[in-house]
């Protein structure tokens, strides 16, 4: 679903990147960057959602070694570092690893953007890491940076 529907906003009131697993490759550090030097964003989001489809492409890979020669590869191998955490974790149930694949993106954008930790120190954006259950539209925090 369109991010400016879940979030009861017109086309072109958010600034959207939207990838797979929202796995975040440098365009995607860039764009969010841009969003909150030059847009002034007061807030990314990173928007997990249950029955993901890259978390689910990336269990089977880690149980069955399930491959693929094209660029979905590549998204499952950028989300294999939550999934083997959460299982390090004991976590088990599908929401809770989706949880963790959100906590885990957070983290990264905060940790490889020198910029976006800088604002959020500043008090001038945060990053807030939801998970959207698509039957109900209802969305839950899952994990906060720079929000009090």
């Amino acid at each position: 679903m369109a991010a400016e529907i879940i979030f009861d906003r017109g086309l072109g009131d958010l600034f959207v990147v939207r990838t797979a697993g929202h796995v975040a490759g440098s365009e995607v550090l860039g764009s969010i960057e841009y969003a909150v030097s030059i847009l002034k964003a007061p807030l990314v989001v990173v928007l997990g959602h249950d029955s993901c489809g890259a978390v689910a492409a990336t269990r089977a890979a880690l149980t069955d070694g399930l491959g693929t020669n094209s660029f979905v590869r590549d998204v499952v191998e950028r989300v294999t570092p939550s999934v083997l955490a959460a299982q390090a974790a004991g976590l088990t149930d599908n929401d809770d690893i989706i949880d963790e694949h959100i906590r885990h993106t957070v983290d990264l954008l905060v940790d490889r953007s020198r910029l976006l930790a800088d604002k959020i120190e500043a008090g001038e954006t945060a990053v807030a890491g939801l998970s959207y259950h698509l039957a109900d539209g209802n969305a839950r925090v899952v994990t906060t940076r720079g929000l009090s």
